[in-house]
């Protein structure tokens, strides 16, 4: 035989080659990129960003509201020891510097940290709950929503998802945040200071403090506005930020400015959170005080007042509030950034 065949069919020296790369060449890539959807699925908010939301995403996120929350509310412990001071005992504590003074000379320096462990502590517990059940809830809400609702109703789905996340968030919170309160704003020597022993009294006097989750209602009235405020507005934010001043996209701007727009973003939705929640962060706070064991809410709102409960230690917990809130979002993006998972918010 001349030439070459096989299985009866002719081939030529150093063309089946060339054919076979060809074919190689023209058959169709059946392995998609990683995180491209499948057309043929049905949408799915979970693999529609440019990360996939799965266990590990989640798992992160609770790890980053871990240290957004825990530090930044351990490191204003001296401003919420006074702002709760301030509402607790008005006459006293009239401002936030003279109320330091006060609780530095009558106390010792010291004082003004009292309640920093259960404040780290109940914190981080309330920060995973908050920011990694919040992604959870996100996703969940916009599939049931599906993906033209979804968009069209983004923002209902921000309060729905911050909402659902910060009521578990408050059952982690609120035994601890009874303690804190509790230290911070007992009279000297009433009752300890260091965390141990003041959560031992509690527990064992849990018949008059109501421990661990006599505030659980008040504290529900307090955070819910606020995290739905904070998640929110931040959303809005950030959105403004990128349609209206940064309008590249935003891949195409730094980390560090996509960080500084997070934290002015965050400090803005912290100032809007402070007003909404205070009247019941002060209803918190005086809970605490022993001539309002037994008192409903509404009688110890009634005896307060609608003013001192609105303007009592506002511009304290503004301050507060605002700072912590951007530094919280700023430690949040920084933490996901640096695990690959982008900022948030904006497009």
């Amino acid at each position: 035989m001349s030439g070459a065949h096989f299985l009866g069919t002719a081939v030529v020296p150093g063309k089946s080659s060339e054919r076979f790369s060809q074919r190689k060449r023209q058959t169709p890539q059946r392995e998609m990129a990683p995180n491209t959807p499948n057309p043929a699925a049905p949408w799915n908010s979970r693999t529609a960003g440019h990360v996939e939301h799965d266990l590990a995403y989640y798992g992160k996120c609770l790890v980053g509201g871990i240290l957004a929350c825990g530090l930044t509310h351990a490191l204003v412990t001296p401003l919420d020891v006074t702002k709760c001071n301030m509402q607790v005992n008005p006459q006293k504590y009239k401002g936030l510097v003279s109320g330091l003074k006060t609780i530095a000379a009558e106390e010792g320096s010291r004082a003004v940290w009292k309640g920093w462990a259960p404040t780290l502590l109940g914190y981080s517990a309330q920060g995973a709950f908050k920011y990694g059940l919040y992604e959870v809830f996100k996703d969940f809400y916009s599939n049931l929503a599906g993906k033209e609702n979804s968009e069209k109703y983004k923002g209902l789905i921000w309060c729905a998802g911050s909402a659902s996340a910060e009521f578990f968030a408050d059952v982690a919170l609120c035994p601890l945040e009874m303690v804190k309160v509790k230290i911070q704003t007992s009279v000297p020597g009433s009752f300890p200071t260091a965390f141990g022993p003041a959560l031992a009294k509690m527990s064992a006097e849990r018949a008059v403090t109501g421990f661990p989750f006599g505030s659980l209602t008040p504290l529900w009235s307090r955070q819910i506005p606020y995290t739905v405020a904070k998640f929110y507005f931040f959303e809005k934010v950030v959105q403004f930020f990128y349609t209206n001043v940064f309008t590249k996209p935003k891949s195409e701007y730094s980390k560090t400015t996509q960080l500084s727009i997070t934290f002015a973003s965050g400090y803005t939705a912290g100032i809007i959170c402070a007003i909404v929640s205070h009247p019941a962060d002060s209803l918190v706070s005086l809970m605490s005080k022993p001539v309002n064991k037994g008192k409903s809410l509404g009688q110890i709102a009634s005896e307060t007042g609608a003013k001192n409960l609105l303007t009592k230690g506002l511009g304290t917990r503004v301050l507060m509030i605002g700072t912590l809130t951007g530094l919280q979002w700023w430690i949040y993006d920084s933490f996901k950034t640096a695990m690959g998972m982008g900022t948030s918010g904006g497009k």
